[in-house]
């Protein structure tokens, strides 16, 4: 996504950090519970996480939107921690497909499922979702505060005890070596 045009002209990227994805459309207005029920629900709680981001796909129609958005939302959230990433609707499209799930974009680059993408750029999810027909689960429907609440807080704390493992186990390596 760093081809992307920002609000702050500087580039976003996936790699090095544990990314929630939306992808929110051109009509801003209709999906505020969504958005709130994510701050509430996951971002709030790893905010103070340094390799945490919160990023919305957007298409460049949306940016003067955006700036109204964000204001409203600055008073429940801190939204300086969102980051916005805006591209042509078939850039949009064409990273929305890149995640290979079963779910669309509407004709305003709308989905209502938020993803998790992993420090290495990889889609994270379930295999053994007990609500999927299929047990695949890669998106998190923004509309369900339960399913935000239960399944993806679950999923964004099992993401970190496998990075804090990793870095226990390298640390501990290192101090192996230096002995």
């Amino acid at each position: 996504i760093d081809h992307l045009q920002t609000e702050t002209d500087s580039s976003l990227s996936f790699q090095d950090k544990i990314s929630i994805v939306a992808f929110f459309g051109s009509q801003l207005d209709s999906i505020k519970g969504n958005t709130f029920n994510l701050d509430k629900k996951i971002l709030e709680k790893y905010y103070d996480f340094d390799d945490f981001q919160f990023v919305i796909v957007l298409p460049e129609n949306a940016q003067n939107q955006t700036r109204q958005y964000v204001e409203e939302f600055k008073k429940i959230s801190e939204s300086e921690k969102w980051h916005f990433a805006y591209g042509a609707p078939a850039e949009v499209a064409a990273i929305f497909s890149s995640f290979q799930t079963p779910y669309q974009l509407d004709e305003h680059s709308y989905s209502p499922y938020v993803f998790i993408i992993d420090k290495d750029g990889s889609l994270r999810g379930r295999t053994d979702d007990e609500d999927a027909k299929d047990g695949k689960l890669y998106g998190y429907d923004s509309r369900s505060v339960a399913e935000l609440n239960n399944k993806m807080n679950d999923d964004v704390k099992v993401i970190l005890a496998e990075y804090r493992l990793a870095l226990k186990k390298y640390n501990e390596e290192k101090q192996k070596l230096t002995k």
